[in-house]
């Protein structure tokens, strides 16, 4: 007979899910569909290294307000770790879980992207998370068609195939069944935006990086979703709204319509956090030290932003998944 208390937690996590419209899932879910493995790559520069500070989660996560978005990531007062949901991340490898940002004690938008798309598929989950701060698209990750080759450009896609070739060492219990690139996530420009000449050519380059990276992977028309910049809020200057119109413009294309989204990250800004860096946050370091931890070009290190961030891409390749047209 199920012990009354852990009935109770399910039965909590149930309501909660249908309230949100993400299930619940528990460090033990297994998961013995027999389909080929889904990957989803996760690539760009700081933001998607991810500077939300796990410390700060912790004061985060315990505000009856956060549940719907951060309950399920903790278990007997233990972080979860998806058994069914593997995440590489250079030399970190594992199941999803908290500490694969920027650093150990940080995480990112794979955290949620991780979480929604595991509790999506009935097959295994890998994530390939290939990001570096401070790197632009015109120059680091620049594409082979839009001229000389960025280094970066070449050190991300060494990493995808490197772990491609070798799933054994990645997916527990993988048994041969193959795999699926099912999307990228692209989450990058602020380098690109402080840089005039690199701004206004960002439309085209991020034509060629979607078109060559596709060709390089063998998917035509492989799921894309671009994280458009956010950082600010709605209400930003001229410079920063002509970049993000620039980030946008690449699905006015013809042939990125229908395979290529967009998520506005504006939409997420933390402007309880913000108020307070405003404020002083070095005057105020507690209280600071239960909502931020970083500066505002990395989203204030607020959980709350890179959580629903990272909802908001699992939640845009899902729609290409249910094929869904956008």
């Amino acid at each position: 007979m199920p012990h009354p208390q852990r009935v109770l937690i399910l039965s909590l996590a149930l309501f909660c899910s249908l309230a949100t419209g993400i299930l619940p899932c528990f460090a033990d879910d297994q998961k013995t569909a027999p389909g080929k493995v889904k990957v989803f790559v996760l690539a760009g520069q700081s933001n998607m290294q991810g500077k939300a500070k796990i410390s700060v989660l912790e004061h985060q996560i315990k505000d009856p307000k956060n549940a719907d978005l951060l309950a399920h990531l903790k278990r007997d007062g233990a972080w979860v770790k998806r058994s069914d949901v593997s995440i590489s991340y250079f030399e970190r490898k594992g199941p999803l879980t908290v500490g694969y940002g920027s650093d150990k004690s940080r995480y990112g938008p794979e955290l949620e992207f991780g979480h929604v798309l595991g509790n999506h598929c009935e097959e295994r989950v890998l994530i390939i998370k290939t990001s570096w701060g401070g790197k632009s698209l015109a120059k680091d990750f620049r594409p082979p068609s839009a001229g000389e080759t960025g280094p970066y450009y070449t050190k991300m896609i060494e990493q995808i195939h490197a772990v491609l070739k070798d799933l054994k060492s990645y997916v527990p219990g993988y048994k041969g069944q193959g795999y699926e690139l099912a999307g990228f996530v692209w989450f990058q420009g602020w380098n690109d935006m402080i840089n005039k000449k690199f701004s206004a050519a960002y439309t085209k380059t991020m034509a060629h990086f979607i078109r060559d990276l596709r060709k390089e992977l063998k998917s035509p028309t492989l799921p894309f979703v671009i994280g458009q910049m956010g950082v600010g809020g709605k209400t930003v200057n001229a410079k920063v709204q002509r970049f993000k119109d620039a980030q946008a413009a690449v699905l006015k294309l013809k042939e990125f319509q229908g395979n290529v989204a967009l998520v506005k990250t504006d939409e997420f800004w933390d402007k309880k956090a913000h108020e307070l860096f405003k404020k002083g946050w070095r005057k105020h370091i507690d209280e600071w030290n239960k909502v931020g931890g970083d500066y505002p070009f990395h989203y204030l290190g607020s959980c709350l932003t890179f959580s629903k961030i990272g909802r908001a891409f699992g939640q845009a390749m899902i729609k290409f998944m249910n094929k869904k047209p956008y």
